[in-house]
């Protein structure tokens, strides 16, 4: 009977090990399971994080196209509609940095909106590829009208340069021409001064040569006579030359008709005249037509 009980008593110690056994595994089994589960949130709340960040960083992308996009163009409309864009895609980044990981409604929203504003700043793209297409063609066009134009004015400009070339050439051509100038000192009897000394008048002769294309009517006279000293011999004033006023020493109004034309002026000496070089220049219409150097030894 003791046996019997002995076997009982084993065979329930053996009952309680099984049982303490099967539930000391049940809880590991429940632990390795709370495991598992708290790693998957673990790793679905890292990809959340992930995504979030990868989303953000699309949302700060989008705000930098915005910011290029507007450099481009000069439409102010244009620029207004893609500014209010960009403050959206703004606005949203900053909604985006502020909701938590685990706000799955929040980011699901904000997934969607950012897909709105990538298909809106497509939209957008086509408009300012359309607009620069359409830019660049008319850039093209003015660029071959101002090739046109260019071409033009060269042609304008090879025809009045050879418009002044010709004008040059019939002012040249119609400019007067003084040949066979003299200077004579002459004597209080009017005769040839042998010395300077006994001179009274310097006579000044010189012929207008004929020109045909030369226009006709009056023409005043300039003489300058230079002294060996270099100054001026005074009693006329100034004239107009070279865009400024010389000295002349006398002057005469004549009237040319194309042909030959003898001209006698006289200079009455009221100073001492000593010998040397005398340079006699004529002009008229603002140009000089002759000069010639005189050489008086006594």
């Amino acid at each position: 009977m003791k046996k019997v009980w002995m076997v009982a008593a084993l065979l329930a110690a053996l009952a309680m090990i099984g049982v303490i056994v099967w539930l000391l595994m049940s809880q590991q089994d429940l632990k390795d399971e709370n495991a598992k589960y708290k790693q998957r949130v673990d790793d679905m709340q890292e990809l959340v994080e992930l995504e979030k960040q990868e989303m953000e960083n699309d949302y700060a992308l989008l705000d930098r196209q915005y910011s290029e996009m507007m450099t481009q163009i000069t439409n102010d409309s244009l620029i207004a509609q893609l500014t209010r864009e960009q403050l959206r895609a703004q606005q949203l980044l900053e909604e985006l940095r502020q909701v938590k990981a685990d706000n799955a409604a929040e980011i699901k929203r904000l997934r969607k909106e950012l897909e709105s504003v990538r298909a809106v700043l497509r939209s957008y793209i086509r408009q300012v590829d359309s607009l620069n297409m359409v830019n660049q063609n008319l850039r093209n066009e003015n660029f071959q009208l101002t090739g046109r134009l260019e071409e033009a004015g060269r042609v304008n400009q090879d025809l009045e340069e050879e418009r002044q070339q010709l004008t040059e050439r019939v002012n040249i051509a119609a400019q007067l021409d003084a040949t066979n100038i003299a200077l004579t000192p002459l004597n209080k009897r009017n005769k040839v001064a042998k010395k300077m000394k006994d001179c009274k008048n310097l006579q000044v002769n010189f012929t207008i040569s004929r020109n045909v294309t030369a226009q006709n009517g009056s023409r005043m006279l300039y003489v300058r006579i230079q002294t060996p000293s270099g100054t001026v011999l005074p009693g006329g004033g100034t004239f107009a030359y070279e865009n400024r006023q010389i000295e002349y020493s006398m002057k005469k109004l004549i009237e040319y008709n194309g042909e030959e034309t003898p001209v006698v002026m006289y200079w009455q000496v009221g100073e001492y005249l000593s010998a040397g070089d005398y340079i006699v220049s004529i002009f008229t219409d603002t140009n000089m037509i002759g000069s010639r150097t005189f050489n008086f030894a006594k």
